[in-house]
């Protein structure tokens, strides 16, 4: 089966010891079992360094280190497996991160907003509607009563049709599919309730309201939505649950329009930062995110 993917996604690369918020640290990472066979037949003296660093209990992980590090992340930042062992011997989450997937009629790959260097990307590519065929992948084509790209491609072009505002096009989607805003202190309780991994981004997050005005250029809002769009409506099971997903969606950009205007952040940077925290506190949390939709 074919993979496509956004237009900008050939342009993401990992920045490695380059990266200023590195996935390597903070996160628990789950060794595959294919990798983790790898891993038992080496034969290598840094092979026995990773033997040793792996736990078993639940789901065979490593062992983290001061500071939530990977134990394979040396003082540069860069992977002491890839160096000592090479890229083939990555478990699937890390040769994969940030990337995600939608399986439709087609199938589909995406680069998550958690990674800093993948934020700046999205919030700078103006095209976010061209699908480029990037590889296969081994996968069969779902036969679906419901396709969530034919609804994607509508709120598509309603968001490129610059003839109005993007404050008209918004109101627009609204509309559309009957998304209502909510009461600002019903999603506060919500927000307040989430599990944080930091939790001065909970007090950032509480900054919300949906009566903030515009304060970001409208374009990193325009394709931080599109974004949000491709990633969690795509692979909706129906018009009802597409309304849902688009719902969160929704939500999460007036998210970041408060935490801009909290933050008088106006430049690609400092409004991909808050995009990306916004990636890592809510989408990467299975919890956050349907705490958050239904």
């Amino acid at each position: 089966m074919k993979l496509y993917a956004p237009a900008y996604y050939k342009n993401f690369k990992c920045i490695a010891d380059k990266c200023e918020h590195s996935c390597c640290i903070g996160w628990e990472i789950d060794v595959d079992k294919v990798t983790l066979e790898k891993y038992k037949s080496l034969n290598t003296d840094y092979g026995r360094v990773i033997a040793d660093s792996i736990s078993y209990e639940d789901t065979p992980h490593f062992k983290l280190g001061e500071c939530d590090r990977c134990p394979h992340l040396d003082e540069r930042g860069l992977c002491k497996i890839i160096l000592n062992e090479g890229e083939d011997l990555l478990s699937d989450i890390c040769r994969e991160h940030p990337r995600f997937y939608n399986f439709t009629s087609v199938a589909e790959v995406g680069i998550g907003m958690s990674c800093p260097e993948a934020a700046r990307i999205i919030l700078s590519s103006p095209d976010y509607t061209t699908t480029e065929c990037v590889g296969n992948v081994d996968a069969d084509a779902y036969d679906l009563d419901f396709d969530g790209r034919i609804e994607r491609d509508k709120i598509y072009a309603i968001l490129q049709n610059t003839k109005y505002s993007y404050s008209d096009r918004l109101e627009h989607i609204y509309n559309l599919y009957s998304i209502e805003r909510g009461i600002d202190e019903e999603w506060l309780e919500k927000l307040n309730s989430l599990e944080y991994l930091n939790e001065a981004h909970k007090d950032l997050f509480m900054h919300y309201s949906s009566k903030i005005s515009q304060n970001a250029s409208d374009l990193y809002q325009e394709r931080f939505l599109a974004y949000l769009i491709f990633r969690h409506c795509t692979e909706a099971l129906d018009i009802e649950n597409f309304c849902e997903k688009l719902t969160f969606c929704l939500f999460c950009e007036r998210l970041l329009v408060s935490m801009t205007r909290f933050e008088d952040a106006k430049s690609l940077q400092e409004v991909a930062n808050l995009a990306s925290i916004i990636s890592e506190e809510i989408e990467y949390s299975d919890d956050n995110t349907f705490a958050l939709t239904y």
